[in-house]
């Protein structure tokens, strides 16, 4: 009888650990430039009576034959009803019969995904001495972003803004909570104050226009934009773009839909060539990343198929190690 694996939310946080998503997100960003993953550009679907959209993402690794598809509906309105922004679930198959072998909780696989990807580009991009972090944002995604920058940097000082100071005050005390975490991380009132003199500016919201100026990044700063994710979405302005060496997860896929570099280059301000590499290629040595100390780097990423494929063959490998979850005939 076939038997499908269930991971919850937490069985997922608890299969999924940071320091191996990093390794993990690394590796599927190498396969991807490599030629080595089968990634179809996502499918959407809208749902405009409720502003909401539904998201198809499958992936094939042909390296490590990691197989999965994830789906993801994101309806802004749930949050004026008390219920999540994002509800997400990942289905791993086997790649050699494509017999289901398990469903995860896609929410929380997501969030530690993309903060392990934002980790994996800081890592590759920002100077080895970075201690300074600006985060902007105060939800999952910027958790596990703080979480991720904190596991490859030895970060001293972080500051946080989010327009809701509340939200951010709670982050704040939830975070300290991380071992990884400094006791040297505070709420600040304005984009500015959290950005000037950082060494690592990462942000993390669903917001439709920049969320700080690129005047007053400091030279060699790395910025990584993890929360846009539709062409009309600009978490980063575009003088920030302008004198970035630019780094994005995949061409196709930033260029569908990362606002940052699609309004700035609709606007004339520049070309395709812009985007240096995909990280993927600095993962392989076939791009170097960052030139000189004085360099700004940006690392953009929408989030790809290929990091939920890779999170959940390791989450299920991790979840039969230690019995996690629920497994029920299928």
């Amino acid at each position: 009888m076939n038997q499908i694996r269930i991971l919850s939310a937490e069985d997922v946080r608890k299969a999924l650990p940071m320091g191996e998503a990093i390794a993990g997100m690394k590796e599927a960003f190498g396969q991807l430039a490599a030629g080595e993953a089968e990634l179809p550009l996502r499918a959407r679907v809208a749902v405009p009576e409720q502003e909401g959209v539904a998201l198809f993402m499958p992936a094939y690794m042909c390296g490590s034959g990691d197989l999965a598809v994830k789906i993801v509906a994101v309806f802004p309105r749930n949050v004026a009803r008390g219920n999540p922004m994002i509800y997400a679930s990942v289905l791993v198959l086997d790649e050699v019969s494509g017999r289901p072998l398990a469903l995860l909780e896609g929410g929380a696989l997501t969030a530690i995904r993309t903060g392990a990807g934002g980790g994996a580009g800081t890592d590759l991009l920002a100077r080895p001495g970075a201690q300074i972090l600006a985060i902007l944002g105060s939800g999952v995604q910027a958790r596990s972003g703080l979480e991720a920058v904190c596991t490859v940097r030895e970060i001293r000082e972080v500051r946080v803004f989010s327009p809701h100071r509340a939200h951010a005050e709670a982050f704040v005390a939830e975070m300290r909570e991380l071992e990884v975490v400094p006791d040297n991380i505070f709420v600040v009132a304005d984009p500015s104050t959290a950005v000037s003199n950082a060494d690592i500016i990462y942000t993390a919201t669903s917001s439709s226009t920049p969320t700080f100026h690129g005047r007053d990044l400091k030279p060699g700063a790395h910025v990584t934009g993890v929360g846009s994710f539709m062409p009309t979405m600009q978490e980063v302005d575009e003088e920030t773009v302008q004198k970035s060496l630019v780094v994005v997860d995949e061409r196709g896929a930033a260029w569908a839909e990362a606002g940052e570099l699609i309004i700035a280059r609709d606007k004339g301000l520049i070309t395709a060539e812009h985007v240096y590499a995909e990280l993927g290629e600095i993962v392989n040595g076939t791009k170097t990343g960052r030139t000189s100390a004085e360099q700004i780097t940006f690392f953009k990423s929408v989030g790809i198929a290929v990091q939920d494929a890779v999170a959940g063959r390791i989450a299920l490998r991790n979840a039969e190690k230690y019995d996690l979850g629920m497994v029920v005939p299928f």
